[in-house]
């Protein structure tokens, strides 16, 4: 089973990913809740997948994407972003994110985009 790594600095949003993506049939996740967590889960756990949310204390999401880019340039991160951070989303992207979701989020568009780089 695939685990996927869900990182944002608000528990509800982590809950509310994790039950749309249970739903869907993954099962295995881990969760952090600022960037510097993001890069050091990514170390330890090695998950399949991360789901970040650009904006967090400690460590943006860009910053974190860009070191877990650094320690595993295969690394698949999709980034989750409020509506207005166009420019940071194309950061991401540059960095190599592989997409993005835009908050507030449809339950369909998460499954869609976990499922079309993660498949079960």
């Amino acid at each position: 089973m695939p685990k996927i790594m869900i990182v944002d600095d608000a528990g509800f949003m982590r809950m509310m990913i994790k039950n749309h993506l249970t739903k869907a049939g993954y099962s295995e996740f881990i969760e952090g809740a600022d960037g510097q967590q993001a890069v050091d889960l990514y170390q330890s756990e090695k998950p399949d997948l991360v789901m970040m949310d650009i904006t967090m204390p400690n460590k943006t999401g860009i910053e974190a994407l860009a070191e877990i880019m650094q320690l595993d340039s295969g690394a698949k991160v999709i980034m989750c972003s409020a509506m207005g951070q166009e420019s940071m989303v194309m950061e991401a992207i540059k960095l190599g994110a592989m997409d993005f979701i835009v908050k507030p989020f449809k339950e369909d568009r998460i499954i869609q985009t976990v499922s079309k780089i993660l498949p079960l």
